[in-house]
């Protein structure tokens, strides 16, 4: 897979944050040579974070963030404060952008407490040296620049190629629960919710590791998994299915050839499988009127058979023997008062990075709120969860 071709989700997030008029987006623009930030002497400019995919040399496949400034003023500003700290749910590289004619002021201190404790690397970049007679000294939290002349983007670049790989983690999706030249069954529904002309990403990323780990890789429809596997000489290593096939999957797979979902999968990749796995209790739990927050991390056209809008309330329903009080939500679009709820049910979250997933498991804890993916949550509706578990906490 190429550099390029790396997805949003499994790039590093820089972003970059500082008060208006510090020169955020001209040091972005400088920093990427290109014009992905309008520019203006006019205060509040940069109105909603902007994200941009891309390649930089050296850093590698990065996901580049230019915010509002964080001084905002009035109702928009408040909005697009909060924007801001939205992003900072999904920083991994924090760069804290200061008007070096000006220095630091109370309100860059207070954001830079927020990255403290949030345990973020950081850079504050002192932006605007062309102005200064005696420029301050960087030290190791701290690059001088002009975006206007271009004077230390060099060397700013590579003091991010550094905290970026000295964040870098070996982790896998599947490939480290198979062996090189094993057989592993991909099973991929295609009903009415299915994208028209292609698979989704979590079923693109593990098809993509697998064959990369040269496992021969089998892909099918639920109803017609038993005759596939009826078909094969020897039984596959792994099955891997859409949670919301797990029942027949369970029922044309035999006990003794392991199978889990790829919901399961993203849990263990990016987030804390042991608390999902005990918010899954939850369900059995519920009352009529209790409130569950249905969380999906991409925003998408609602089909009639949608699994978070109408699947999984149903299974629910029938499961709990209750009616519960249903709130959905998507995108980035995450609650910060989790009260009112009695337990929380995410998707995936293959469109969100791991920093995103850990703000949203580690706010529920918090707030004392279970919380279960989809997977595990229909594993343990269907009564199959320790068989969905067995591939991957074994492994573990």
């Amino acid at each position: 897979m190429s550099l390029n071709s790396t997805v949003s989700a499994l790039r590093p997030h820089v972003a970059f944050f500082g008060r208006r008029n510090a020169g955020k987006s001209s040091v972005v623009n400088t920093v990427t040579n290109q014009r992905i930030s309008v520019v203006s002497d006019t205060l509040g400019t940069t109105t909603d974070p902007v994200h941009k995919a891309m390649e930089l040399l050296p850093l590698g496949p990065v996901v580049i963030i230019d915010t509002p400034g964080f001084d905002d003023e009035g109702a928009l500003g408040e909005l697009r404060v909060e924007r801001t700290r939205e992003v900072l749910r999904k920083t991994d590289i924090a760069v804290l952008v200061v008007d070096g004619t000006v220095g630091l002021s109370a309100a860059d201190e207070r954001l830079l407490d927020e990255f403290r404790l949030r345990k973020l690397p950081y850079l504050i970049v002192m932006n605007k040296i062309d102005l200064i007679e005696e420029p301050p000294k960087g030290d190791d939290h701290t690059a001088c620049v002009s975006a206007l002349t271009g004077e230390g983007i060099g060397e700013l670049k590579e003091r991010l190629a550094t905290l970026i790989k000295s964040e870098e983690k070996e982790k896998r999706i599947v490939a480290d629960l198979v062996n090189e030249g094993d057989t592993v069954v991909l099973v991929i529904p295609i009903d009415e919710s299915a994208p028209k002309g292609r698979i989704i990403l979590p079923q693109q990323q593990t098809l993509r590791e697998l064959l990369d780990h040269h496992c021969t890789v089998i892909c099918c429809q639920d109803m017609e998994l038993k005759a596939t596997l009826g078909r094969l000489k020897h039984a596959p290593a792994l099955v891997i299915t859409d949670s919301q096939a797990f029942k027949r999957v369970a029922e044309n797979t035999p006990a003794d050839v392991p199978m889990t979902s790829f919901s399961i999968l993203f849990a263990r990749f990016k987030g804390n499988l042991d608390g999902l796995i005990r918010g899954a209790n939850a369900l059995k739990h519920l009352n009529n009127g209790d409130k569950v927050l249905i969380s999906e991390g991409c925003t998408h056209h609602r089909q009639c058979g949608d699994i978070g809008t109408v699947k999984l309330p149903n299974w629910i329903r029938s499961y709990a023997g209750v009616e519960p009080a249903f709130t959905f939500t998507s995108g980035g679009t995450f609650p910060d008062n989790l009260s009112d709820y009695k337990v929380i049910v995410h998707c995936g979250g293959c469109m969100l990075n791991e920093k995103e997933m850990q703000h949203r498991q580690s706010t529920a804890v918090s707030a004392g709120i279970p919380m279960v993916n989809y997977g595990v949550a229909i594993a343990a509706m269907n009564g199959i969860l320790d068989r969905a578990l067995k591939p991957v906490i074994s492994e573990e």
